[in-house]
């Protein structure tokens, strides 16, 4: 076990390489540093939690590096870059599944009524809530996002009739079974934690309005969809860390979620697009009239006047 300065002042390097990685990563000739900056970054993150904070179930925590790092590894060798789109939807997908299992584990921790009451619960109640709400919508949007870039869902957008009273009837239904949450909540016991129904059935909601969120889209505008599914999979990580009072994870998640909203910005802008309408999902496309090639001055001029051709 390593003490708390030294914790902290890892945390403090390793969000000053993930800022570098960003940095870095913003220009070609210095992507391969800025993801060495990640790697080592990443590496200071996990030794400093797992020698400071991880107390117990090491063989466990072990087995589970030992298998997404494989799995990494083989992904890594094996995809083309052609298919880099669907290897990050994927891997966003998996950032939401994990913020929805981190939620709900910290939700059945036992020790949660004991630790936490009055004001400081419901604080620590909504940040369960939106954590597996961003979660849930990460997982699911992703998937489908993966399963467009594939090819193994059609590229067409599914346009329901009424898809925005749908989305707006969702997102009620997320506030309501919210308040329900954070009401019965404090009425659990450590052996029987009260709040169940209305944390399943907003999982459940939110699995839905992933789907419907990008089914509605298009495939050719998957890339900005990914772009904001990755500001989502931010988002969610920094919810998580609030959860369970994780600075570090609490900037990383806010560092990705920021720089996903920036570049689905640019995005936007460079694909002629509104960036306010992208946030909950991206507008449904358009007819774009075929582009013409100008014609310059001169060009009309000699169309104009054709030049006589010389006599024999």
């Amino acid at each position: 076990m390593i003490n708390a300065g030294v914790i902290t002042v890892s945390y403090i390097i390793a969000t000053v390489l993930f800022i570098l990685a960003l940095g870095g990563l913003s220009n070609q000739e210095t992507a391969r540093r800025g993801n060495w900056y990640g790697i080592i970054g990443m590496a200071i993150a996990l030794l400093a939690t797992i020698l400071g904070i991880v107390t117990q179930a090491y063989v466990e925590l072990l087995v589970a590096l030992l298998i997404g790092g494989t799995i990494g590894i083989i992904a890594a060798k094996r995809v083309q870059m052609t298919q880099m789109p669907e290897l990050v939807a994927i891997l966003h997908s998996l950032v939401g599944l994990a913020a929805v299992a981190v939620g709900f584990a910290n939700f059945l921790d036992p020790g949660r009524l004991a630790h936490y009451s009055g004001v400081d619960l419901t604080i620590h109640d909504i940040e369960t809530y939106i954590g597996i709400l961003i979660g849930a919508v990460t997982f699911s949007g992703s998937v489908i996002a993966f399963g467009k870039l594939s090819g193994k869902i059609s590229g067409n957008p599914m346009l329901l009739p009424g898809r925005h009273w749908m989305n707006l009837i969702l997102l009620l239904v997320v506030i309501y079974f919210g308040y329900q949450f954070v009401v019965q909540s404090p009425t659990g016991t450590l052996d029987n934690p009260a709040g169940w129904v209305p944390l399943i059935i907003m999982t459940a909601v939110s699995l839905l309005f992933g789907i419907h969120m990008v089914m509605a889209i298009g495939g050719a505008d998957m890339p900005v969809v990914v772009s904001m599914l990755n500001s989502y999979s931010g988002w969610a990580a920094s919810a998580t860390g609030f959860m369970l009072g994780n600075d570090l994870l609490i900037v990383t998640g806010a560092l990705v979620g920021s720089s996903g909203a920036i570049l689905s910005y640019i995005m936007c802008r460079a694909m002629n697009r509104k960036f306010l309408p992208s946030l909950p999902a991206v507008s449904a496309p358009r007819a774009v009239a075929p582009l013409r090639r100008p014609v310059s001055t001169r060009a009309r001029s000699i169309r104009s006047n054709p030049r006589k051709q010389p006599s024999c």
